[in-house]
């Protein structure tokens, strides 16, 4: 008898266990592969829950909350509404960072019988909650702003402007301290959380624009319209989060990737007749998957190809959680329903 070996992974919290199983088929070219890539898989090197991002998030966290009160306060003394309304941007943000650094530390726990991928998806889902978040705060400020329309009230302009010039100095230390210390770029969840920090850091450049408006010409209507177009930017940038979040979540091919180019690419690897039921989806971010079913012709060598097939989806297209099924002529299936 011949025997195929195949490898799995088991993911555990600091490091993966390979099992090896070994099973009989009638002969190479008469049975099939189904394997993954057996290699280590480190997600540490694009898909990092440091503890610098942690420290990260954790910085900004405290600054946010801190400058939340101080503007909240301050506009209820002021009585300028882009000040409240940066300070009920900045309520959402701190639940929003709160929540981001909840994501973290949940996604570093080790998967189980019944969540065999762990907690990944859970950053995804704090992203789309946060995009959500920034939509119903800008709703809320424009509402506002449309009201104060008809008849601006008298704004204390010059503790406004200071207000201001604090919340926005404190918005972007927080925000440099996710950019240098957390993947604000690679991660959906942390940028997510960065695009909150930068909406803030508008609203507090919008307040300082309104402040300095009114301070010289005394047109108080200058309040609700710079509020109306920080919104406008917020809601702009919340789409984008949205929208992604909501991609990875419907299992949507990575924006980075086309499938007709990784499945040409499989197609060119010699004795390999077709490829079908390809899927390529994002687990989290950093981290992406693919599966699919190689049909090659009858007397090449499985192990071979699959391993072919591995390689060349780990180099040509960064894919380390591939899983393969080989097949050849004598192995008939159902069309599957996707």
């Amino acid at each position: 008898m011949n025997k195929h070996t195949y490898s799995g992974k088991n993911h555990s919290n600091s490091s993966e266990q390979h099992r090896h199983e070994t099973v009989e088929t009638g002969s190479p070219v008469r049975g099939h592969g189904h394997a993954e890539h057996p290699h280590s898989h480190s997600h540490s090197h694009s898909h990092s829950h440091a503890p610098d991002n942690k420290k990260g998030l954790l910085i900004a966290l405290i600054i946010t909350g801190g400058i939340m009160f101080l503007e909240f306060f301050g506009g209820l003394a002021t009585g300028s509404l882009a000040l409240l309304s940066d300070s009920g941007h900045m309520l959402s943000d701190t639940a929003s960072l709160a929540l981001s650094l909840v994501a973290m530390i949940m996604a570093v726990k080790p998967a189980s019988s019944k969540n065999s991928y762990g907690f990944y998806r859970f950053e995804i889902m704090a992203a789309l909650f946060n995009g959500v978040t920034l939509f119903v705060i800008a709703g809320f400020i424009m509402r506002e702003a449309f009201h104060r329309f008809s008849s601006p009230p008298a704004v204390a302009s010059g503790t406004m402007m200071l207000i201001a010039a604090v919340g926005l100095l404190a918005n972007l230390i927080s925000a440099w301290s996710l950019m240098r210390k957390s993947g604000a770029k690679d991660n959906i969840n942390i940028r997510s959380a960065y695009l909150h920090i930068m909406g803030d850091a508008l609203g507090s450049v919008g307040a300082l624009i309104a402040g300095l408006v009114m301070n010289l010409f005394s047109w108080y209507a200058a309040d609700p319209i710079i509020s109306v177009l920080v919104a406008l930017l917020i809601l702009r940038s919340a789409w984008s989060v949205i929208k992604q979040a909501f991609h990875i979540l419907m299992e949507g091919t990575p924006l980075t990737l086309n499938t007709r180019n990784v499945q040409d690419a499989l197609l060119g690897i010699e004795g390999v007749v077709d490829v079908h039921d390809l899927h390529i989806w994002t687990i989290t971010s950093g981290l992406d998957a693919l599966s699919g079913h190689l049909l090659i012709e009858d007397h090449m060598d499985q192990q071979q190809v699959l391993q072919q097939a591995l390689r060349l989806v780990e180099e040509n297209f960064g894919i380390h959680h591939t899983t393969l099924q080989i097949e050849n002529s004598s192995l008939k299936h159902g069309e599957l329903p996707v």
